[in-house]
């Protein structure tokens, strides 16, 4: 590997292991700040739309850890392709990948989807305890509803995003080589490249 390249890819790894941990202090700052949010909805509710600024606390702190986690993905998926090589030893995305599903009730949620959807639930009860119009429960209960569909689209996608960056760095770094000059890559692609 040249300097640049063991730069570029000791720079890599800290991005991953700092987006990694700013995920998880995040999502921990965000529902502590919804959690206070919707205390004070519930102790002061006036009307069903005041559940709407804890709403969207929640929503951007998903949107924030969802942001970081796509991120730290992708970056593992190009330090893949173009700095791993086959049979290497120091291979820690591939082995990470290839590892494979863990042992039932041992994986973890990464986006923290489930304790974003609880925190939805215990969001919206306020609106039940004020007798509110058909019509708010309605508009409150859908902005709710969009919300967790949002959660269950974004878990989704996380779920096909490595394979799908991997097959898409390969392909790029594929063209690269077969155009030259179109790209400052300078490691040969690997045979397995081609099979993929």
């Amino acid at each position: 590997m040249t300097p640049r390249e063991i730069e570029e890819y000791t720079e890599l790894r800290s991005t991953i292991r700092e987006r990694s941990t700013t995920r998880i202090w995040v999502f921990a700052a965000g529902i502590a700040a919804w959690a206070a949010l919707d205390i004070a909805t519930a102790v002061l509710l006036s009307t069903p739309l005041d559940t709407l600024l804890p709403l969207l606390v929640l929503a951007a702190t998903f949107e924030a850890v969802f942001a970081l986690h796509v991120g730290v993905e992708r970056i593992g998926r190009y330090l893949q392709v173009f700095h791993e090589a086959p049979g290497e030893q120091a291979a820690w995305e591939t082995v990470a990948m290839s590892f494979g599903a863990p042992a039932a009730g041992t994986g973890l949620d990464p986006l923290f989807a489930i304790i974003f959807g609880v925190a939805a639930g215990l969001n919206f009860l306020p609106v039940m305890l004020i007798a509110p119009a058909a019509s708010e429960v309605v508009v409150i209960g859908a902005l709710h509803a969009l919300f967790l569909a949002r959660l269950i689209r974004a878990r989704a996608a996380a779920a096909r995003q490595r394979a799908a960056d991997l097959a898409r760095f390969q392909q790029m770094r594929a063209s690269a080589f077969q155009s030259p000059g179109s790209s400052s890559v300078r490691r040969k692609p690997d045979a397995t490249i081609e099979d993929a």
